[in-house]
């Protein structure tokens, strides 16, 4: 099942500048070292931006959780990096009750085990 509205899924730019990539936010910290090391910086959100809007458009939902704020969907697949490899990444998304565009929360590496 591909996710709703996929054509519509967006990604707060904060989410990547202010989560992903911010090496002092408490929580994406960690994430941050991981996509550092694959190059991605805020020199090249775009390419970020859309390698996981390229994820949320081309692959099958993993599973659905819902919640009291939409319906999340974790999404997980491969991703290019600007270090020229590819890995594979655990993305969730929401669309929120009321709302159709799914929304981005997150990524972080996958660790199948």
């Amino acid at each position: 099942m591909q996710l709703p509205n996929y054509a519509q899924a967006y990604i707060q730019r904060n989410k990547l500048t202010g989560y992903l990539l911010s090496e002092t936010h408490p929580i994406g910290k960690a994430k941050a070292k991981f996509f550092r090391n694959l190059k991605f910086d805020d020199t090249n959100l775009d390419i970020l931006e859309q390698a996981l809007l390229k994820l949320a458009q081309t692959q099958s939902i993993h599973e659905t959780i819902e919640t009291v704020h939409g319906i999340k969907y974790i999404i997980i697949g491969p991703i290019e990096t600007p270090s020229s490899k590819t890995v594979t990444i655990f993305t969730v998304w929401i669309v929120d009750t009321g709302e159709d565009a799914p929304r981005f929360i997150t990524a972080r590496p996958y660790n199948n085990g």
